[in-house]
């Protein structure tokens, strides 16, 4: 059928089949192509750090991306896990409202992600429906496995060629299933370099379609390597972790360079609160097998960094480049060896939550960067937006802007929070781990509010101790404000911003308290929540001692009934109430129970 079709438009063109090859049609396809419409490439990394220097060693990505688009500084993830974080970005809904808790079932995961409903509801779906052409190739979530793979196939796409489970994160017998074809092994084959050429694959169906496209892809790097004897889902599976591994080109590279020794790095003196607080200082033989993990992190990602300039010498062939915008981002983000922390994620440490966001495309200012505050909520309704398709209603974001008028306008709206939350178990990666392996009780809420004039993070756990770091004077985050035996000391001032500390921690309690129970608008302007006439839109409005009996006597705080390992509202404590009426999910409570 291709060779048919691509005779038909040779012969349409004046020209001969001998003389015409197969890639010039495809230029002049893509040529004809091109309307108003815009269309988009979204690479989606897995596990890449914007804390600990993974960007600065990828130049393809500095070439094409950061030379020639815009860096969102303040870019995070909202959820610190893979299948959380996924589905909130092709959702555009916050984890307590798709539930999506956990990357394995019964919290997490492909079953549960189709059980819900989203596999008929979500980006994908939508943009389909609205003429979009979609692609995916890479991993979508955990748990979607060679036997699952087709109960149900993932709706709304156009084409496909899926990583599949127990083999997803094995760098070297990886196992991709197309459309609707059986599941297909690349044992031996280097895995990002498979999905590369997959990627390629599809972008050269997306042009010869001639629609307007969306294509993803997806690679594992720089995720750890995972040995899995079978899928989550049958019994007596085990894993063995190991560090990411190299394409063999790749494997000489970076033996000088260690992780960065910041000053959260293994440090003499414990931070945090709960499980965090308690773990012991790491040995030098353990810091140095988690110097050899970063390094193959770092190799890893080379492959990534040639998937990303192979893709932009393709899009440069077929005139593409003026009307697609390529985004490049990571589910979360990485700790190693930060806070006495293993490797891993799933804290709300900035090492987690702070993600690479970058974005090129018709519009987008060259070689700049932005302070802006944006989180993975906000991508579903940025698609929508650069699609020009209307927004769904149900979004828990809005729009990140890509134009220098619109960077410009957002930063005057001083838009400074980011709705943090996580439920149940944290672990390390690689061949070290904790005592339990798996620890549970890692529940908790949390807050970034970022501005010109302050940078805090606020967070309650169900064990219902709180957080509070001036990031600041206290960028690593070490240093807890309401660590009840370091209150008053030198390090833990009694006032912050001028105020005492207590003023702050009664407004940042409120707003997390609607943001951890937000919907919709809610989500995106809390404050007006709280102060629905508009008279207060951020922290500093909100420190006026008009407020002070509002915030310090009026409000209901922050806390948990108990830990559970996974989204029970029940266990949430008190949801955010107006005029007398407890809401959840933006309805009122009496809707749901």
């Amino acid at each position: 059928m291709l060779t048919l079709l691509l005779w038909l438009l040779a012969a349409l063109m004046g020209a001969r089949t001998t003389a015409t090859s197969d890639q010039e049609i495809l230029n002049s396809i893509a040529h004809q192509a091109k309307t108003s419409k815009y269309n988009i490439v979204f690479v989606l990394t897995d596990d890449q750090d914007a804390e600990l220097g993974s960007l600065d060693h990828m130049p393809f990505v500095a070439k094409h991306l950061l030379a020639r688009g815009t860096n969102y500084k303040r870019h995070y993830a909202t959820t610190a896990v893979c299948c959380p974080s996924r589905a909130t970005i092709w959702t555009g809904l916050t984890a307590h409202r798709h539930n999506i808790t956990d990357v394995n079932p019964p919290w997490g995961g492909y079953p549960k992600f189709a059980a819900l409903g989203h596999n008929e509801n979500y980006v994908p779906v939508w943009l389909q429906e609205a003429g979009i052409g979609m692609y995916y190739t890479g991993k979508l979530f955990n748990v979607h496995t060679v036997s699952n793979y087709d109960s149900p196939y993932p709706g709304g796409f156009t084409g496909t060629d899926f990583l599949l489970d127990p083999y997803t994160y094995n760098y070297m017998n990886s196992t991709f299933q197309s459309g609707t074809d059986k599941p297909v092994s690349y044992e031996g084959h280097y895995s990002t370099d498979v999905v590369a050429e997959k990627g390629f694959a599809l972008l050269d169906q997306a042009v010869e379609s001639q629609q307007q496209f969306f294509l993803t892809i997806a690679p594992i790097a720089p995720h750890c390597n995972i040995y899995m004897n079978g899928s989550v889902l049958a019994e007596n599976h085990t894993f063995e972790f190991t560090a990411p591994i190299a394409a063999e080109r790749h494997k000489h590279l970076f033996s000088d360079v260690k992780t960065p020794r910041s000053e959260n790095f293994n440090p003499d003196e414990p931070s945090g609160v709960s499980w965090v607080r308690q773990l012991p200082k790491i040995n030098d033989t353990v810091i140095e097998y988690l110097d050899d993990f970063y390094q193959a992190r770092l190799q890893a990602l080379q492959a990534v960094d040639e998937l990303v300039d192979g893709l932009f010498q393709r899009l440069e062939s077929y005139e593409l480049l003026n009307n697609t915008y390529v985004i490049y981002s990571s589910d979360n983000g990485y700790h190693i060896a930060n806070h006495r922390l293993l490797a891993g994620k799933s804290t709300s440490f900035e090492e987690d939550i702070h993600v690479p966001l970058i974005i090129r495309g018709p519009g987008v200012p060259e070689n700049h960067s932005t302070n802006l505050v944006t989180t993975h909520t906000d991508l579903a309704p940025t698609f929508f937006n650069l699609l020009d398709v209307p927004l769904r209603p149900e979004f828990d974001g809005k729009p990140i802007p890509v134009t220098q008028s619109g960077l410009e306008t957002a930063l005057r709206e001083k838009h400074e929070h980011v709705n943090v939350e996580y439920w149940g178990f944290a672990g390390a990666e690689g061949i070290y781990s904790y005592e339990p392996s798996l620890i549970e009780n890692n529940t908790f809420k949390a807050l970034r509010i970022i501005s010109e004039d302050y940078d805090l993070y606020y967070s309650v756990w169900c064990s219902n101790e709180h957080e509070l770091y001036d990031m600041r004077t206290d960028p690593g985050q070490m240093h807890n404000l309401l660590f009840e035996e370091e209150v008053l000391s030198p390090t833990n001032p009694s006032f912050l911003l001028g105020v005492p500390v207590q003023k702050i921690v009664a407004r940042l309690d409120a707003l997390l308290f609607v943001t951890k129970s937000c919907a919709k608008e809610s989500c995106v302007r809390p404050w007006s929540s709280l102060h629905p006439y508009g008279n207060v839109s951020t922290l500093e409005d909100a420190l006026s001692p008009l407020y002070d009996h509002f915030y310090e006597v009026e409000q209901r705080r922050v806390v948990f009934d108990r830990c559970e390992n996974g989204y029970i509202i029940d266990a949430e404590g008190p949801q955010f109430e107006r005029d007398g009426i407890m809401y959840r999910d933006g309805l009122p409570w009496d809707t749901w129970v």
